[in-house]
């Protein structure tokens, strides 16, 4: 009795470990992803910002100014874009593992309600062989009395 239930508790923490391994592994990619993404994004934009402030250092001249102000406000606009956009990645992304999560999910309460049918079919096919043979038994029981 105790060596059945320690193996069925064995088997429930390997499955929850095994899960949970997964569940982890799938967030710490995802996590590694996002880094990369926000980090290319950085890069990319520091660098168009250095640039355009290389330029505006270049200025000497109020005509220069006038020029420049265009090229700032491109610079300020891709700069939101490229925010933007590596921010919905980010949450696309975080959906897609959130999705792969709750289908890992799904699967082991799937599995655990497989399991706990299978005991219950189990437990039932035991009782009715049990209450079989204590009604043969009975019945012998009683047909040897009235034989006597």
């Amino acid at each position: 009795m105790y060596a059945q239930f320690n193996e069925q508790f064995a088997a429930a923490t390997r499955q929850f470990a095994d899960t949970a391994a997964r569940i982890n592994r799938l967030t710490l990619e995802n996590a590694e992803a996002i880094v990369g993404l926000q980090l290319a994004a950085l890069e990319e934009r520091t660098s168009a910002t250095f640039a355009f402030l290389g330029e505006a250092a270049q200025v000497r001249d109020l005509d220069g100014a006038k020029n420049l102000l265009p090229r700032g406000a491109q610079v300020a606009r891709e700069n939101v874009e490229r925010a933007l956009t590596t921010g919905q990645d980010v949450v696309n992304r975080n959906v897609k593992v959130l999705e792969s999560v709750a289908q890992i999910a799904k699967g082991q309460f799937e599995a655990a309600a497989r399991s706990a049918n299978d005991t219950v079919k189990q437990a039932q096919e035991q009782f009715t062989q049990a209450a079989k043979g204590t009604a043969q038994a009975t019945e012998q029981a009683v047909n040897g009395k009235t034989a006597k």
